[in-house]
C-alpha cells in the first residue's frame, strides 16, 4: 500500500489531474466527506488528507509514503530529510513582501509580520537588513494596518487580498510550486512502484 499526503484546497484539485495520470482517482471526495483516509481506484494507493503544513512532518516520519506540499513549506519545515524528486508545478504563487502603498521604502530595522519565520529571516539577513520577525497564523494583511509591523511576508496570487487592503507587493523572495517528497525508507522499501509513480508524473507534468 502506497499512502500519499496531501491537503484539502487548491494543491488538492490541481493534483487531482496529476494523480489521474497514475490510475489514482479518490472514491470520495475531501470537500464532502468527513474522511481523513480516502480510498482510490487503485487497491494499493491510499491519500490521507492533512493540514499543508503537515506533510513533510508525515512524509518525513513514515505515516506517508509520499506528499505533495509547496515549496513554502518544504523550506520553512526543513526538508532535509525528504527526498524532493519532482516539481509538479502546480499550486504555483509568489513569496513576496508587502506593505501599506503609502508606505515610505523600508530602511534600518524592520518590524516583518509573517508565518515564514525561517524564511524571512533568511531573507532579511541576506539583504542585510535587521529585521524583527513577529509570527502570525492568518490575517497578514492586518498587521501593518494596525501598526503591528512595518511589512508582511506572505504567498501572492493575484494581489487582489493586498489590494483590498491598501497593501500593495514589494520584493519577490521567491516563485512557489507544489513538490512531490518523498520518504527515504519508503524510496527503498518500495522502490519500484514509486519509480514508477514519478515516471507516470513525471510525463504528465512535462505534457501540460
Amino acid at each position: 500500500m502506497l499512502t500519499i499526503a496531501v491537503s484539502k484546497g487548491r494543491i488538492y484539485d490541481e493534483a487531482l489531474p496529476l494523480l489521474a495520470e497514475a490510475g489514482i482517482i479518490p472514491t470520495d471526495d475531501p470537500n464532502t466527506s468527513r474522511k481523513l483516509i480516502l480510498a482510490t481506484t487503485r487497491a494499493d494507493v491510499q491519500l490521507v488528507i492533512i493540514r499543508a503544513t503537515d506533510v513533510p512532518t508525515f512524509v518525513e516520519y513514515g505515516a506517508a509514503d509520499l506528499g505533495i506540499a509547496g515549496k513554502d513549506v518544504l523550506i520553512e519545515h526543513g526538508a532535509e530529510n525528504l527526498y524532493e524528486p519532482l516539481d509538479l508545478k502546480i499550486a504555483r504563487c509568489r513569496l513576496m513582501t508587502a506593505a501599506h502603498k503609502n508606505a515610505p521604502p523600508i530602511t534600518g530595522r524592520v518590524r516583518v509580520a509573517t508565518k515564514y519565520v525561517k524564511i524571512a529571516e533568511q531573507y532579511f539577513a541576506a539583504q542585510g537588513v535587521q529585521a524583527e520577525i513577529i509570527k502570525l497564523y492568518g490575517s497578514m494583511e492586518l498587521a501593518p494596518l494596525v501598526g503591528l509591523a512595518d511589512c508582511i511576508v506572505d504567498l501572492v496570487e493575484t494581489g487582489n487580498t493586498l489590494r483590498a487592503n491598501d497593501l500593495e507587493p514589494r520584493e519577490l523572495i521567491m516563485h512557489i510550486s507544489s513538490r512531490l517528497v518523498v520518504n527515504k525508507a519508503a524510496m527503498k522499501m518500495k522502490h519500484q512502484v514509486i519509480a514508477e509513480l514519478l515516471a507516470q508524473l513525471e510525463r504528465k507534468v512535462a505534457t501540460r
